[in-house]
């Protein structure tokens, strides 16, 4: 088992280096809309769906309110950094204090959010965090003084990242923002608070008893991953220039949700690998006259076989294909057995 294990960590570490040298070199091999529209917007999702990803691999909460934290701060960008030329509060603030004090309100909204449904297991904790998603989306569509059915427009983005004049520019900085989400989340599973969180997710009974506070690492994980999805709003506000109660409407969240799924609810990578399938399919699909309108029906069919075939998403399926069935001999077994027990002490 040792071997298969070594095995599977050499091979998951090539691919995710030659992942990240097509991502480097994504200008070079694909057209500017491959790069400006499908990769970059990829990117984009993929974080807010590792924030799901985290909470639920780590943490045992399979949350719907992350797309209503990635609103949130870009509904707050909008309203702090435009002018006078659209619907919200127009405050005109500089872009820089702006993307910070948004992120600083998705996170503080994202606290109390895990604070109210810290306590809660389950189908509950499921269904409080997709109120959640809900009543954002209501607020903002019918609060006029703050967006308004139709949403914020002409959002200031930086001038040397606009998609349309610099498309790589803003690539570029999502996917770095990518990266160093994705390198956060791995550093943060393995320290002291990582640990406890998979801890409380595999017999919170016990690390009660322990002495650990379970309401408080989950309230904290929750607020963790909201500043990750925080991030991805204002990445998304940055890629659109705009945002509307539509962008976190409940087909929003759901389709969070089946990136998520379908790249794999148990492993980060699977966030990136089904927000590229998803996009792929929401902008080639509909083109397709068989398919049409039809799109989130399509996707549905998708998510049904893959999670058929796969409960592990594609990430279950890569790692069937790359490391394969090894069957397992007794002397396996017994060198696993021997590697586990505790050294004698004296």
């Amino acid at each position: 088992m040792k071997a298969a294990q070594g095995s599977k960590l050499t091979i998951d570490r090539a691919t995710g280096a030659v992942l990240v040298v097509v991502a480097l070199f994504a200008p070079l091999i694909f057209t500017e809309y491959w790069v400006a529209t499908l990769l970059t917007q990829m990117l984009f999702l993929g974080i807010v769906a590792a924030s799901l990803i985290f909470l639920s691999a780590y943490g045992g909460m399979v949350s719907l309110g992350q797309v209503a934290i990635y609103g949130i701060a870009g509904f707050a960008l909008g309203n702090l950094t435009t002018n006078g030329n659209t619907k919200g509060l127009n405050l005109g603030w500089a872009e820089a204090p702006g993307i910070v004090v948004a992120i600083v309100i998705a996170v503080a909204v994202a606290f109390l959010f895990g604070a109210l449904a810290s306590r809660s297991y389950g189908i509950y904790f499921l269904m409080i965090t997709l109120v959640y998603s809900v009543i954002a989306n209501l607020v903002f569509g019918q609060v006029t003084s703050i967006s308004g059915f139709g949403g914020i427009s002409g959002i200031p983005i930086p001038s040397w990242l606009s998609r349309t004049a610099h498309p790589d520019r803003l690539y570029f900085v999502t996917l770095a923002v990518a990266l160093l989400v994705y390198a956060c989340l791995r550093y943060v599973a393995r320290t002291p608070f990582g640990l406890t969180l998979q801890g409380i997710r595999d017999d919170p009974v016990r690390m009660s008893s322990l002495g650990y506070n379970i309401a408080l690492h989950r309230m904290l994980a929750f607020t963790f991953a909201g500043l990750i999805a925080a991030i991805g709003g204002i990445l998304f506000v940055w890629w659109n220039a705009q945002i509307a109660p539509s962008t976190i409407g409940l087909s929003a969240t759901i389709d969070v949700l089946v990136i998520a799924v379908i790249g794999g609810l148990y492993r980060l990578e699977g966030a990136w690998l089904g927000a590229l399938v998803f996009v792929v399919l929401n902008n080639y699909a509909p083109r397709v006259s068989v398919v049409g309108d039809r799109f989130h029906t399509l996707i549905g069919v998708v998510f049904l076989v893959i999670v058929l075939i796969s409960p592990n998403g594609l990430i279950g399926l890569w790692e069937r294909a790359t490391v394969g069935r090894r069957r397992v001999t007794p002397g396996d077994i017994a060198q696993e057995r021997g590697s586990a027990e505790p050294t004698p002490v004296g």
